[in-house]
């Protein structure tokens, strides 16, 4: 499937069962399939890791993870790939989200201060605008277990 290409991003594992992971990257990139790959791996050394690399991957992560960097890691790739800008704001019709001072704006006039997950759910929304989503992606994205419940 990797080599038929056509996906936005293609995570593997190194440790494949027979074919190893490093061996099909190479086989995208000599068919010329630039799909991103994030490598997934066990294998934590420096060199392994350089090696991966180099052999076509375009990030790499260490097992074991956790999910939250994996889906960051994942929309980079994606995001780089797309050629989409990387924004410190997300904005939504008159309503404007700046992502490092975790401030949001409407009409020109600053919010409330948000809670962290009142900032994670408005900030999932905006770059979802225009898509439906389920309670179960909103739940998956959002909920994070070392929030406080009260928040």
């Amino acid at each position: 499937m990797a080599v038929a290409g056509g996906h936005d991003v293609a995570v593997i594992d190194l440790m494949l069962p027979g074919l190893d992971g490093i061996s099909l990257i190479q086989s995208m990139r000599r068919e010329g399939i630039r799909t991103p790959v994030l490598i997934l791996s066990a294998r934590q050394t420096v060199n392994d890791r350089v090696t991966g690399l180099e052999m076509g991957g375009d990030d790499y992560l260490t097992k074991p993870f956790a999910f939250p960097e994996l889906l960051a890691r994942v929309q980079a790739l994606i995001r780089r790939a797309s050629g989409a800008p990387s924004s410190r704001q997300l904005t939504a019709g008159d309503l404007t989200l700046d992502l490092l001072s975790r401030k949001a704006t409407r009409a020109g006039r600053e919010i409330d201060p948000l809670r962290p997950r009142e900032f994670a759910l408005l900030e999932y929304l905006m770059r979802n605008a225009g898509r439906v989503v389920s309670k179960t992606m909103i739940l998956s994205q959002v909920w994070d277990y070392s929030f406080d419940p009260r928040t």
